[in-house]
């Protein structure tokens, strides 16, 4: 394959990468717009509005509030038309919604945005647009659907049910009560009393919790009491982890179902639900929808880093180190009560530490270093970093998200994609030059983290070969599942590991070569029995994941060469930032990222470049020896 040709097409999506950067020097991205942020968007204004709309609950309030209510009042229904515009207009063929607009249909983003059309009092005006949603949700099943969506984890579901509850769609009783009550006990005990929700869904649990309480209350006569003695203490526990900007997780969806859930119970003063009303009014983007956060910035900033390498300007190194450095968080964070040392995946108030961004914080603090020693200051942030994942680690050797040993629920539990990443960041503090010189103690104790990291990664390999992630997904496979993704991502880790003909990396290997399309390139596999997609959907994401990680291996050239084409075909087309929805946010929360096709791609394009350069230049090396000896002969 012709080395000019590769050489042009990473020059290409290196320099537009580049370009992508803030005027500070970092990269923002942005997330896709999502029918589900939207939806539950537009029912917690509407509730908020009908509040303030009542004769009487407005007048109960203080003069400040009241006035700075009042001020709402005209703002909300121009935001809650324009978000009933969007939806009506993005309602895919089948009458449903997907949770973006290039995602298949769901029952749980339709009923969704169902009920909000009930709840505006809207659906003579979008008669058609009802009609046909509710022959979709009738088709796929409705609560039940939605229930048997995401099994034992509520952490989604009720609050689904909720909102559908609040509309008048669904019965108080079918929403499944939640243990607010526990938010009130010392949060060390929190994994011992496995609440029924994951780590990051404790403000849904209170206020949700409260809800179903507030509206439907137990025949219990002793869980009456309890939860009645509850609600002021775990509202004030809600109030003391919401961001001072009020948005959660800067995540309209759990901000929006606190949010509504509050405000159906009258208590629109709330400073948790005039905070929440705020940050959702400021979300709204100008087509009238609401993105499903508010943007990945240190995540895309740390992966662009750790894409380009060396390849990134020296000049332009020292700002995003200083912008990197400055996001480590130094206080026990309220929110998980996770110790210091870490890096959410947000600049903004609202981002919580987490064991996938500080590695890749980590490894973009050390790339950008390159061969030169880290600053003091450096150096403590990597070791705090560092001593902060080696203490979250779980038993079984692997690494959860948020909170070590929190419960059961699979976005508490170790994963391999998470594991892999922090196994890489280990890996490359590791090999720097001057570790020897640090306490021989903490040394010891990453190699030996390391090692149990990858004896889980090992255990938990499929028999397949293949690792499953946490956080990505494809909407044509079964199950959602993304082999591809998951595999390539926990084989950069046995190669930065040296461990690269360990058995499980050879298997997965060629599992992932297995896993090409017929048209070169790597997505989804069997056809998604709900979807009139094509079987075989190659995205840019996957291919350009495959492709990094597969070039060094000889025996898979041919394929990686067919994929290399693919790719570059893409890029001389101008359709290599193409996003799929590749990524869960939350339980099955499908969105796209902008800049992940980008990144991915200046990944793959650096590794085929380096490949081929390689290449070129043991050819030369060997012709030059072979000319030396025949003039000797």
């Amino acid at each position: 394959m012709p080395s000019t040709r590769i050489t042009e097409c990473y020059d290409k999506v290196c320099s537009e990468l580049l370009a992508e950067r803030s005027a500070d020097g970092y990269w923002e991205g942005e997330l896709s717009t999502s029918a589900l942020s939207t939806a539950v968007a537009v029912m917690a204004l509407q509730l908020v509005l009908r509040e303030l709309r009542h004769p009487t609950r407005i007048e109960r309030l203080d003069g400040v509030h009241k006035k700075r209510l009042q001020e709402l009042e005209p703002q909300l229904q121009p935001m809650i038309d324009g978000g009933l515009r969007w939806l009506a207009g993005h309602q895919n063929e089948d009458g449903g919604w997907g949770d973006t607009v290039k995602s298949i249909s769901n029952i749980s983003t339709s009923m969704l945005a169902r009920a909000v059309f009930k709840a505006t009092e809207t659906e003579d005006q979008y008669s058609e647009v009802v009609q046909n949603a509710q022959l979709y949700i009738d088709e796929e099943g409705g609560v039940d659907a939605v229930l048997k969506r995401y099994g034992k984890d509520r952490t989604f579901s009720i609050p689904i049910l909720t909102h559908c509850a609040l509309a008048g769609l669904v019965s108080w009783r079918k929403v499944i009560p939640l243990p607010f009550e526990l938010a009130c006990i010392p949060t060390k005990f929190y994994s011992a009393v496995k609440l029924p929700v994951v780590s990051y869904a404790l403000p849904a649990l209170i206020a949700i919790g409260q809800a179903r309480f507030h509206f439907a209350k137990p025949w219990n006569p002793l869980a009456r009491v309890i939860r009645a003695m509850a609600i002021q203490p775990s509202l004030r526990v809600l109030e003391s982890v919401q961001p001072e900007n009020g948005g959660f997780l800067e995540a309209t969806p759990l901000t929006s179902f606190v949010t509504m859930s509050l405000a159906a119970m009258g208590l629109i003063d709330h400073p948790v639900t005039r905070r929440g009303v705020e940050f959702i009014m400021d979300s709204v983007r100008s087509d009238g929808s609401w993105p499903i956060d508010t943007n990945l910035t240190t995540w895309v900033t740390t992966l662009s880093v750790n894409a380009l390498k060396q390849d990134l300007p020296t000049a332009e190194r020292p700002a995003i180190q200083g912008w990197l450095m400055k996001q480590q968080f130094h206080d026990v964070h309220p929110y998980t009560n996770a110790a210091p040392g870490a890096w959410a995946w947000t600049d903004l108030p609202g981002g919580v530490p987490d064991a996938d961004d500080t590695p890749g914080a980590l490894l973009a603090i050390l790339e950008m270093r390159g061969s030169e020693p880290l600053t003091t200051t450096e150096v403590h942030a990597v070791l705090s970093g560092i001593e902060w994942l080696l203490n979250l680690q779980n038993r079984d050797g692997g690494w959860p998200t948020f909170c070590r040993g929190w419960g059961t629920l699979p976005f508490d539990r170790s994963s391999p994609d998470i594991t892999a990443h922090v196994l890489r960041a280990l890996s490359r503090w590791l090999q720097l030059p001057n570790v020897d010189d640090v306490d021989t103690a903490v040394v010891e104790r990453v190699r030996k983290a390391s090692d149990k990291g990858f004896e889980f990664l090992g255990s938990n390999q499929r028999a397949d070969g293949s690792w499953l992630p946490l956080w990505f997904g494809n909407q044509f496979n079964d199950d959602d599942e993304n082999p591809v993704y998951g595999t390539a991502k926990v084989l950069v880790a046995y190669r930065d590991a040296d461990r690269w003909n360990e058995e499980p990396a050879r298997r997965a290997r060629r599992l992932l070569a297995g896993l090409q399309n017929v048209d070169g390139g790597w997505g989804s596999g069997p056809p998604n029995p709900k979807s009139n997609e094509d079987p075989q959907v190659s995205s840019v994401e996957e291919t350009a994941l495959a492709i990094e990680v597969l070039l060094p291996d000889v025996d898979y050239q041919a394929g990686t060469n067919a994929g290399l084409d693919w790719l570059m075909e893409k890029i001389e087309s101008g359709s290599w930032r193409e996003s799929s929805p590749i990524g869960f946010y939350f339980a099955k929360l499908w969105y796209f990222e902008a800049l992940y096709p980008m990144i991915f791609t200046v990944a793959a394009m650096r590794e085929a470049r380096q490949q081929h350069l390689a290449s070129e230049d043991g050819q030369a090396e060997s012709f030059v020896e072979s000319t030396s000896a025949a003039v000797e002969t």
